[in-house]
C-alpha cells in the first residue's frame, strides 16, 4: 500500500474576535496554558495534537464554518501543488509563521477549508 501524502491531523484553529478571552477561556477549559502565546496566534498541546487561536480576519470569521483543520506535509510546497493540479482553490499561500512552521490553505472543491501544516517540531509518523 502506498503512504499518503499526507502525514495525518496536526492542528485545528479557531477563528476568535478577541483572542485575550479566548486564551484565558481555553486554558480554564483545558486546564492548561498555551505553549505559544503572541498577539497573533496562541497554540495549545492537547494530547499530541494543536488547538490554535488565530484573530479573524476577512475570509476567516469566527462562528460556524470559522475553523480551519491543519493537515501535516512534509513539503508545503509539493502538497500545495498537488492540492491545486487536482481542483483546489488558493486562499492563502504558504507562510513562514516562525520557528521553521509553515502553513497555507485551500479551498477544496466542495467549498471546504483544507489547511496544510509543515512544522518539523510535530514528530512524523513515519520516521
Amino acid at each position: 500500500m502506498k503512504p499518503s501524502a499526507f502525514l495525518g491531523l496536526r492542528t485545528v484553529v479557531y477563528q476568535v474576535a478577541d483572542i485575550d478571552r479566548a486564551k484565558q477561556w481555553y486554558s480554564a477549559v483545558l486546564g492548561i496554558g498555551p505553549y505559544f502565546d503572541q498577539p497573533f496566534y496562541v497554540g495549545y498541546n492537547v494530547g499530541g495534537f494543536e488547538l490554535g487561536l488565530h484573530p479573524e480576519e476577512a475570509g476567516h470569521r469566527a462562528g460556524p464554518g470559522g475553523a480551519v483543520v491543519y493537515w501535516g506535509v512534509e513539503d508545503i510546497a509539493s502538497a500545495w501543488t498537488r492540492l491545486l493540479e487536482r481542483g483546489a482553490k488558493a486562499v492563502s499561500p504558504a507562510t513562514d509563521v516562525g520557528e521553521g512552521i509553515k502553513v497555507a490553505t485551500l479551498q477544496d472543491p466542495f467549498g471546504n477549508l483544507v489547511g496544510i501544516i509543515e512544522n518539523p517540531h510535530f514528530p512524523n509518523p513515519a520516521d
